[in-house]
């Protein structure tokens, strides 16, 4: 059982064409759409075949409800507490087909406390960086890295964004945590310093046992005691939108490893799930 803690939300993903008219109207395709970086890679998980359980909280809302019935009828066991005190997460985000900027309301996502973990028969526990941004939640967010440990449970945590690594000692969390996923920009800015993939992988293994660091369309570098692999992106026709690769590249990469494939085979099941999220609206598959 790979069991994936963090958040559920509902993405509105506007993708448009061209330059963003600041005060004035432009052109987009609009879908409403299930999202949130732990839901989608538990998504992709389940979509490999891999038994997964998603851990998180919702709003007592037609939005909760419906987050939580996709989730299950991709085949994931949901264990998403509903609460009357929020209402469920929401995130509007900007597409132009190579970046993506978005706005976020955690809503319900910031209620995760300890008491919701479920984590019976877990195997590999993944941790969205995100519930470790938010000082109301991370209190539960390393009190699942720490339970799965104990229960002789491999750990991984995705860096997740840029912006709120900023404001917080994400590296002094991640004691004994097995798999850092971070892509160049998160990379930077978790050691302060410029670089490469190949400078910024190894240099993150004083934290973690492997450290796997994204460039994108360059390909993946996955760094641990043994050396350095590195991968390239798989092709991909046209880049629709880049929400969700990140996501996908988790879930792909995790199951590849933990079936016990080796770095570099891993990586590239990684590129492969990535390609496949870009060519549509959302990060679900």
């Amino acid at each position: 059982m790979i069991v994936v803690v963090g958040d559920v939300v509902t993405d509105v993903v506007a993708a448009y064409e061209g330059v963003l008219a600041a005060g004035s109207d432009t052109a987009a395709r609009i879908r409403t759409l299930g999202g949130g970086s732990a839901a989608n890679t538990a998504a992709w998980l389940a979509t490999l075949g891999a038994p997964v359980r998603m851990i998180g909280v919702v709003g007592a809302d037609d939005a909760g409800r419906t987050r939580a019935a996709e989730l299950r009828a991709l085949g994931v066991e949901t264990f998403l507490r509903s609460t009357e005190e929020a209402a469920t997460g929401s995130i509007v985000v900007l597409s132009d087909g190579r970046e993506r900027t978005m706005l976020s309301d955690r809503g319900a996502n910031g209620l995760l406390r300890p008491a919701d973990l479920a984590l019976d028969g877990v195997r590999h526990l993944h941790l969205s960086g995100y519930t470790l941004f938010d000082p109301a939640t991370r209190e539960a967010g390393l009190r699942a890295l720490a339970e799965a440990r104990a229960r002789g449970a491999t750990t991984s945590v995705d860096a997740s964004s840029a912006a709120p690594l900023r404001r917080v000692p994400f590296l002094s969390f991640l004691g004994n945590v097995d798999v850092l996923l971070a892509n160049v920009d998160e990379a930077r800015v978790l050691l302060g310093t410029l670089g490469t993939a190949p400078d910024l992988a190894p240099a993150l293994l004083t934290r973690v046992r492997h450290a796997i660091v994204k460039s994108g369309a360059d390909g993946a570098v996955w760094a641990h005691a043994d050396g350095v692999v590195s991968a390239p992106a798989a092709p991909v026709p046209a880049v629709v939108d880049p929400t969700g690769a990140g996501d996908a590249f988790a879930a792909g990469l995790l199951h590849a490893w933990l079936g016990g494939a080796p770095p570099s085979d891993a990586l590239a099941r990684g590129a492969q799930c990535g390609a496949r999220a870009v060519t549509k609206l959302g990060g679900r598959p």
